[in-house]
């Protein structure tokens, strides 16, 4: 199908039922007998097969492995089940899976396979889930797609931009090839692809999940997280992911709180602030409403509405490349000296931006970080959480994105760098379709470690309203 004639309007749940349910939904009719894991992985196969020549989500797709896995937990019915039993799932294309490829995107690595398996594939295969295959991501993680592959359709819009690198994930969830999918978010490549196709989209605090045997951007900067179609789904994502791995010393001993209790538990109370002249500030009409409605509806829910100053975060997006930079030049060491003809003109150009950077330089902008995220964190420590837009727009047409403008730049990461600087945990959420009929999203923020609270929020903002709910006709 030419890209040009790929474009749908969204239809409310109900149609289409079995891809597109909620996984918590699924995972209910797994446990009660009510379908086999084996049928729904064919489902999904089939549908995989059906849609993807077109989406291009999927990079590798296990299918006789899906299918075994599920043959096996079928058998098994009626012993003590995990809370993603039988679920398929969809992981991004950085999480090491033994014998399975590992090219993470970049041409130089094409052919190469995992010798192991991240902690987080394994710790959602223990709470049950089946790993369907990996989905794409941009070459390295970074900002593009290169030869020989290519950026996954919106399923919305094919014409419209799906993200950046997790929007394999975010595709693929999106469009029913899959009930959840691991992601990953180092600038905004959780709450990107969760705003440009309709997702929730979990980014916990750094170092509240994993990252052992998962393929690095930047090691400070990069969250391991989730895209569903909920926020309950995500919480049963995230609770099994969540704490402590000794393979990974950089994961936080703080203790795992109950996920999927705090998604329920409302927001009377709850103090949600808001900073009017940064969340309002060169945003579009449509995202103007949703935060106004978001802000309605969780005061009508009991929520107190607070007026907050966040700091200023012109210069700390700025930076960001240079700390992005400076670590993914580390990260590629002498494979990039290795390979350096094989890679893609952005990937090329952040490892040179940070190999020029002087010590003295990298030392200046860390203490301008470590200022930002005192700064920050003293702000959310007078409110629950806080409100701004996932993007200030709707997903933009995809040939505006392959090589962004300084603008455009800009933009994009006005409302997710600051909080992968500052390494706070944040819930985007649909709140809303613009007038071409495409999702805009909100975005709550909250405390270190407090993803408990930033899911109560987002959970109660959803139980009142549909727009999860909806999805693209394909």
């Amino acid at each position: 199908m030419p890209r040009s004639e790929f474009k749908s309007a969204y239809v409310s749940e109900g149609e289409g039922i079995d891809q597109y349910e909620q996984l918590s939904n699924v995972a209910d009719r797994l446990s009660a007998g009510e379908i086999t894991s084996v049928e729904l992985v064919e489902q999904t196969l089939a549908r995989i097969e059906r849609l993807d020549g077109t989406l291009g989500s999927y990079s590798f797709v296990d299918a006789e492995g899906a299918l075994s896995t599920a043959a096996e937990l079928d058998a098994r019915r009626g012993e003590e089940n995990g809370p993603l039993y039988g679920v398929p799932i969809a992981v991004k294309d950085i999480y090491e899976v033994k014998g399975w490829p590992a090219a993470h995107g970049m041409p130089s690595r094409v052919g190469q396979v995992s010798v192991h398996t991240a902690t987080v594939v394994k710790r959602l295969q223990a709470a049950g889930a089946i790993i369907l295959g990996k989905v794409h991501t941009t070459e390295g993680v970074y900002a593009e797609h290169t030869d020989p592959f290519r950026a996954p359709l919106n399923p919305w819009d094919g014409s419209r931009w799906s993200g950046v690198s997790s929007s394999g994930s975010g595709v693929s969830t999106a469009a029913g090839l899959c009930y959840g999918a691991l992601a990953s978010d180092t600038g905004g490549s959780i709450r990107m692809p969760a705003s440009a196709n309709g997702l929730t989209g979990i980014k916990p605090t750094w170092g509240r999940v994993s990252r052992a045997n998962v393929f690095e951007l930047a090691a400070t900067l990069d969250h391991v997280g989730t895209l569903t179609r909920s926020v309950m789904d995500g919480a049963l994502m995230l609770a099994a992911i969540a704490g402590r791995d000794e393979a990974d010393p950089t994961s936080s001993l703080f203790p795992v709180d109950d996920y999927i209790r705090a998604v329920t538990a409302g927001v009377d109370g709850l103090r949600v602030g808001i900073d009017r002249s940064w969340a309002y500030t060169d945003i579009s009409e449509d995202v103007r409403v949703a935060l106004d409605r978001a802000l309605a509806i969780l005061e009508s829910l009991g929520a107190t509405i607070v007026d907050i100053a966040f700091p200023d975060s012109e210069a700390i997006v700025e930076d960001w490349f240079d700390v992005c930079g400076v670590q993914t030049a580390r990260a590629h060491g002498t494979w990039y000296d290795e390979h350096k003809s094989d890679y893609g003109a952005a990937l090329r150009e952040i490892i040179e931006r940070g190999r020029a950077l002087d010590s003295t330089s990298y030392d200046e902008l860390l203490q301008r970080r470590a200022r930002f995220m005192g700064e920050a964190e003293g702000v959310l420590a007078a409110v629950d959480t806080m409100l701004v837009p996932g993007l200030p727009f709707e997903a933009p047409p995809a040939a505006d994105m392959e090589r962004m403008d300084e603008e455009t730049v800009a933009q994009v990461h006005r409302y997710t760098v600051p909080f992968t600087m500052s390494q706070l945990p944040t819930v985007t959420v649909p709140g809303g379709f613009s007038d071409h009929g495409l999702p805009v999203s909100v975005q709550f923020v909250g405390s270190k470690f407090d993803e408990a609270t930033v899911l109560r929020v987002a959970g109660s903002f959803q139980s009142v309203t549909d727009w999860h709910k909806r999805h693209p006709a394909l």
